[in-house]
């Protein structure tokens, strides 16, 4: 079973707290100290949960209490603590005397987020939202470029970057014919002539492109 409550809600106070109930509640603990806060509302005399005059008392009643807007300081403070702890608000609120976790953790995330933002920084890792790595693809230098450098190991000539490409170019052309190449008809010449040459270029060179011949 889970954790009894501290006191039965149905004979509690809810809503806003009176003036009356904050100086019951202020000359308790004067007088006792904080104490119990499950038995503390019985003995001050309040209709009030414990877990309500705890909250009461931290966030509004304590006399150590900070009041006003947060200076310069505590927001480089909170930011830096931010940075090394993380959302652990409590510890965060004990290096900054008079304020409370949550006042701390209500501040961070109305003003100290934007703060961040406007300085380009991620508010969860504090690191900048612009580091982003480029990359840029490298080509091989043409073979005119006068800014190559010849003594470069690692750059390639010119000859052996042609070698390296396999051609896939498609050559449709007519057949070479030798001038003393025999023709036995004038039907044959014009055959010759009408004949087409299909041939498929892998890995030659462009004066390579067709080593086919008319057969008579």
């Amino acid at each position: 079973m889970g954790r009894t409550p501290c006191c039965e809600k149905a004979h509690t106070n809810k809503g806003a707290w009176t003036k009356e109930e904050d100086e019951k509640l202020i000359s308790h603990i004067k007088v006792h100290g904080e104490g119990c806060w499950r038995s503390l509302p019985k003995a001050a005399g309040l209709l009030r949960c414990g877990k309500s005059c705890r909250l009461r008392w931290i966030n509004y009643l304590r006399p150590d209490l900070k009041r006003g807007n947060f200076s310069g300081e505590e927001d480089e403070l909170i930011i830096k603590l931010h940075s090394l702890l993380g959302n652990k608000w409590s510890i965060i609120a004990s290096r900054l005397p008079g304020r409370t976790d949550n006042e701390i953790k209500n501040y961070w995330n109305t003003h100290i987020k934007r703060k961040l933002l406007s300085r380009g920084l991620d508010p969860k890792t504090h690191r900048p939202l612009t580091g982003i790595t480029t990359f840029r693809a490298e080509y091989p230098k043409e073979a005119n470029d006068d800014s190559s450098d010849e003594g470069n190991s690692s750059t390639l000539s010119t000859e052996d970057d042609n070698s390296s490409l396999i051609n896939l170019e498609l050559s449709i052309s007519l057949p070479e014919i030798s001038p003393t190449m025999p023709m036995n008809s004038s039907v044959e010449k014009t055959s010759a002539l009408n004949a087409l040459c299909l041939c498929y270029n892998l890995g030659f060179q462009r004066s390579q492109a067709c080593a086919c011949q008319y057969l008579l």
